[in-house]
Formats: C-alpha cells, sequence, structure tokens
C-alpha cells in the first residue's frame, strides 16, 4: 500500500482498479492528513499527509495504491481534529440508532463504497404526472417502529418495504420519506429523533438498515417500490448557507445512483432557480413545503368566515408548476386526529414548557379538549375528518397524506414531535383495527379522484370556454348558480368541472363548512345531462350512483361535502323519426327477401340448362 498521485475530482472516494482517490475541500493554510484505519481497529493503520503544496485551491487530494476497500475505513485529520468526508457515501459506527458515538476519539468513520455492484434488474423512475400522484409522507424509522406495526423489520427501510402492499390497498403511488440521510440523532439534552439539520447528506442512514448495507437496502427500497408502482421521494433540507455546488451534486448523485424520484427542498436554503433549470434534474420532481393550502383549508374547515375566495385559490393550485403539493397536516404541526381533537398545544413531554411548536394550528377540538367519550363530539370529529381528506384530495394540486391519518393515529395533542422517538412519535398501527372506518372511506375516495378525471386534470384551469362547449372548464356556484356568496360570512362553496377537455363527464362538487344546512343550486349544462350523486361526508363513495330526484338544486346537511358526476343521456327520438327507421328496416327486409328468392329460382333452372346443351 503505498500513495501516490491523485486527482482533485470527483470530490470524496473514487475506486479505479486497484487504486482508491480521495478528495476533501481544506481551507488554506490549514493541515490535513487522510487516515486509514482497519475495520475493528480502535486506532488508524496509516497516515498519508495531504500538503497544501500538493492540492489546487481548496481541495486536496491523494491516490492510494493496494488499498483494499473492503478491509479498511477512513476519515480525514484536518488541523488537528478528526472529520467525516462530508461526500461519504456510507458510515461505520453509526449502527444503532440514539447511541452516542463520539468521532474524535475514531469511532465514526466513513466506509469505503463501490457504487456500481449493485443489479437493478431493469428499474427505472416512474415519471408519474404531477396530477396522477397520490403521495403519503412518512418518517422511515417511526413508520413501522412501533410494536403494533407486526413487521419483521421494525424501524428500518425493509419494514417500509413490508408496508408496501398496505400502501398499494390504500391508493398512493408516491412516498416522502423524512431525512433518511446520516445526522447525528443525539443531541445535548433531547433526541434528534426527525433528523432534521446538519448531516452527511450523501450517506443514507445505517440506523435504518437491519443488514450490513444502508447503501444496498435504500436501493432495495427504490426498486421494491416502483415495481409496485410507488415513487420515492426524499426530503432533504440542507441546512443554511451549504453550497450550492454541493446541493446540486448530492440530489444528482440520488438521482443517479438510487433511482429517486423526487426531492423535497426547503427553498430559502438552496438555489432554487439554479436547481429547476439544471438540466439532469429535469428529468425528476423537485417540490417545496409550502404550508398555504394547508392553512386554508384548516381554516375553512373549522368554519373560520370570510375564506371562499382562498379557497377557490387553493383548489386550483398546480404541484406540476410551483412543485407545492397539497398538505392538511405534516410532521409539524397536528395529526389529522389531533387538529379536531385539540384547540392548544401539548409539547410538555419535550421538555420546553410547552413553548416549542406552532402556536397557530388553526385547530378546533370540537367541543372538548383532548379525548373524549361524548358521541356528539367524537361524532362530529369524525365527519371533520372526512371533511377534511374531502378537502384534499377534490384540489387540483398533488395531495399527501400524513402517514396514519387515515386510520386517526394520534400524537396526543404533540404538534413538534422531533425528539419523540417513542409511541408518542411513532404510527400506532392499533388503531387501523379500531378505525377502519376511516382507512376504507379514505380508500375509496383516493378511488373516486382516481377515476375522475375532473378532480385531477392536467391542463391549468383558467375559468374560461377553452373547448368552445358554452361553459367554463371550472366555475364556481352557492345558493345561485353561476353565482358565489360576496358575503363574508358565506361558509359554501359549489364548484363545477365541465370535464370536456379531459374526455371526462363533468363534476360538480357542494363544500358546506356551515353549522347549518343549506341549497345548492346546480348549473345547467345541457338537457342531455344527469346529475348523480357518488359521494357524501356522511355516506363515503356510493357503491352505486344515485340519481338525483331535484336536477336543479341539492340540499346538504351542515359541515358536509358531496360530489355529483353527471352522465349524458340518449336524446330521445321524435315519432317522425321512429317511423323512417321502421320504414327503412322493412325496405331492408323486402330487399333481402327478394334476393333470396332469385338466387333460389337460379338454382332449381340450372340442371335444365345443362341439359338441353
Amino acid at each position: 500500500m503505498r500513495k501516490i498521485k491523485g486527482s482533485p475530482q470527483p470530490f470524496g472516494v473514487d475506486i479505479k482498479g486497484k487504486n482508491i482517490n480521495f478528495a476533501v475541500q481544506v481551507a488554506k493554510g490549514k493541515t490535513c492528513e487522510l487516515l486509514l484505519y482497519k475495520r475493528g481497529k480502535e486506532v488508524p493503520e496509516y497516515q498519508f499527509d495531504m500538503p497544501e503544496e500538493e492540492g489546487v485551491g481548496e481541495v486536496r487530494f491523494l491516490s492510494v495504491e493496494g488499498l483494499k476497500a473492503d478491509r479498511y475505513e477512513y476519515n480525514f485529520l484536518i488541523d488537528g481534529k478528526v472529520c467525516v468526508d462530508p461526500y461519504v457515501k456510507e458510515l461505520a459506527g453509526k449502527e444503532k440508532f440514539g447511541v452516542e458515538r463520539k468521532l474524535q476519539e475514531h469511532q465514526i468513520r466513513g466506509k469505503i463504497v463501490s457504487m456500481e455492484d449493485y443489479d437493478w434488474q431493469e428499474d427505472q423512475r416512474l415519471h408519474l404526472p404531477w396530477e396522477d400522484v397520490v403521495a403519503y409522507g412518512l418518517h422511515v424509522r417511526g413508520f413501522t417502529k412501533h410494536s403494533s406495526s407486526k413487521g419483521v423489520h421494525k424501524g428500518t427501510f425493509q419494514g417500509v418495504v413490508e408496508k408496501l402492499d398496505y400502501l398499494k390497498e390504500l391508493g398512493v403511488n408516491q412516498i416522502q420519506c423524512m431525512p433518511v440521510y446520516e445526522f447525528e440523532e443525539c443531541g445535548k439534552t433531547k433526541v434528534n429523533y426527525w433528523g432534521y439539520g446538519k448531516g452527511f447528506y450523501f450517506a443514507p442512514k445505517k440506523a435504518y438498515a437491519y443488514g450490513k448495507s444502508a447503501v444496498r437496502e435504500l436501493k432495495d427500497t427504490v426498486r421494491a417500490c416502483h415495481s409496485q408502482g410507488i415513487e420515492v421521494v426524499l426530503e432533504m433540507p440542507f441546512v443554511p448557507g451549504i453550497s450550492a455546488n454541493y446541493v446540486t451534486e448530492c440530489l444528482r448523485f440520488y438521482m443517479l445512483e438510487y433511482h429517486v424520484d423526487g426531492f423535497v427542498l426547503n427553498p430559502y436554503n438552496v438555489p432554487w432557480e439554479q436547481l429547476i433549470e439544471d438540466p439532469l434534474l429535469k428529468d425528476i420532481k423537485l417540490m417545496q413545503k409550502d404550508d398555504g393550502f394547508q392553512n386554508v383549508m384548516r381554516r375553512f374547515l373549522k368554519g373560520d368566515e370570510n375564506m371562499v375566495n382562498d379557497v377557490i385559490w387553493a383548489l386550483k393550485n398546480r404541484s406540476s408548476e410551483n412543485g407545492k403539493c397539497n398538505y392538511i397536516t405534516t410532521q409539524t404541526g397536528f395529526t389529522l386526529w389531533d387538529l379536531v381533537s385539540y384547540d392548544c398545544k401539548h409539547n410538555e413531554e419535550n421538555g420546553e414548557k410547552n413553548l416549542d411548536g406552532p402556536d397557530y394550528n388553526y385547530s378546533w377540538n370540537c367541543g372538548a379538549e383532548g379525548p373524549s367519550r361524548k358521541r356528539a363530539v367524537v361524532n362530529l370529529r369524525k365527519n371533520q375528518v372526512k371533511n377534511a381528506l374531502e378537502l384534499l384530495l377534490t384540489a387540483q394540486g398533488t395531495p399527501c397524506l400524513l402517514a396514519g391519518d387515515e386510520f386517526c393515529n394520534s400524537q396526543r395533542g404533540n404538534n413538534n414531535a422531533y425528539c419523540q422517538d417513542n409511541e408518542t412519535g411513532w404510527v400506532n398501527w392499533t388503531q387501523l383495527k379500531k378505525d377502519d372506518w376511516l382507512f376504507q372511506y379514505t380508500k375509496k375516495l383516493i378511488g373516486l379522484r382516481k377515476e375522475h378525471r375532473c378532480l385531477h386534470q392536467s391542463t391549468a384551469l383558467s375559468g374560461m370556454d377553452t373547448t368552445r362547449c358554452g361553459i367554463p372548464d371550472v366555475s364556481y356556484h352557492g345558493e345561485n348558480a353561476w353565482q358565489v356568496k360576496a358575503e363574508v360570512s358565506s361558509r359554501q362553496l359549489g364548484v363545477l368541472y365541465s370535464g370536456t377537455k379531459e374526455g371526462e363527464f363533468p363534476c360538480f362538487i357542494a363544500y358546506n363548512m356551515h353549522w347549518l344546512p343549506h341549497h345548492f343550486a346546480i348549473p345547467s349544462i345541457g338537457k342531455n345531462v344527469e346529475w348523480y350523486l357518488v359521494m357524501t361526508t356522511k355516506d363515503g363513495v356510493l357503491c352505486e350512483a344515485k340519481k338525483l330526484e331535484n336536477q336543479k338544486e341539492v340540499l346538504l346537511e351542515e359541515r358536509s361535502v358531496a360530489i355529483l358526476v353527471g352522465r349524458r343521456i340518449e336524446e330521445k327520438k321524435s315519432r317522425s323519426e321512429k317511423k323512417s327507421i321502421h320504414t327503412a328496416k322493412t325496405q331492408n327486409v323486402n330487399k333481402i327477401e327478394k334476393r333470396q328468392g332469385a338466387e333460389e329460382l337460379c338454382k332449381e333452372e340450372q340442371p335444365a340448362r345443362e341439359g338441353k346443351v
């Protein structure tokens, strides 16, 4: 093993045959050494100097000949401090979650990993259209760590794979994973359970792997998801001030090496404009967290006044244009069940005197703070949860569910469970059996969205008659057709999607978030269309569409949503038209009979003709 001339690119480790190249950025004036550890040893076995005069700019580099990649690990010693390579692809010493390891005592090291020996079996990114995606946000560890998950590999990448049949049944086709890169979870006083903050962004978290290789298991997870038609999106919350080149290289790396379908980013911490114009990254989905849709719909849900115009804006959001998915709930804030069960946050267990977490959640406890046995309170909460899902899944943008919301998962009022690596922060699968009614409701609602193109259109809605069918592609209504109440107190909205541009039947959605019943005028869009009821908050998606007796208006109960679908009927033919059709049919029959009679006569005369000859 000896030091030879290396290359300043690429950063990190690059295996080239029997030689392994190391490159790292080091400020001028600082010393740098490469530390090589034999696996299982506590101190470096080899140290190679990386002097400034042998570098280029602020990059130090060298290559080691004869180094066995599977037998050694590495770090850098910069100005006397042990440093992990920022471009490290996998870490050693971080196998167990929540166990503190000291870097300066050489307990954390970088693995020398080859990225070329994985068999993808012809796997490719799915490239699902934005409008066809129903996303599902989860924490890899918390998703299956609870004992009730009944998984074999709880709290790991493989644990997610074990739930793919469940996700497929629910109807989601994209998972959005909270940080899966290496981060330091052992803080000074609390566990960093979520993983936000500084990390080694190129390295998948070893504690999320059940086996020896986090690299392989993340790839296994992506491949397994793709085989089920499910995209994989990674949340990458880079810290402020991070290098633009580093961010770009990191996203490209996960896209190319892990076949990741997209990323959720903080647009204020990254060079957003540069990323969306990057020629390689144009092939994937770049998303940004935004609480605009969330806040509008939460306020509308609980009955705040003067929200109708904001709801109209939110319903038209196009995720494909701005990268903003639609959320009702995320990990930051209440779960869906807690949103209708608490007026105030209850973060006492976080140890910050309940001062952490957002103060304004736009939540409503429906009459009682926290768990309640009052039937009226419980029924109202169930109703509100269903309304929330309807608001989410009938909007045009890409919807994203929070894991567990489909079966009333609760964090007991904690709206900032960043440090709760326990049953508070984990998804409690016991609720699935208890609240299967909501799972079935969500499942059918997702199916309804997918069935009707009107609810997830591929083109922007303008409110104009773009197809010359006589009605706009989208219009808004109230107690009177083609009119929306201008009063501040209004809490009702009817939305008509013409559906003609998408080759789909029209859809009319009536939202009544008032505490009183209201009539909604059903707009007339032609004599050959009949309206059928397909979904209500109370009954969910109907097994069989129900034709409305009154085709001009519908009465909605308080705090409810209804979806109507227009079906075209054949126009009744006039009596004269029917007579002419009958006459034509009779004439055709007579012609056929005459032709058949002539053929029979020819057959009888044929032998006589042959005898005369």
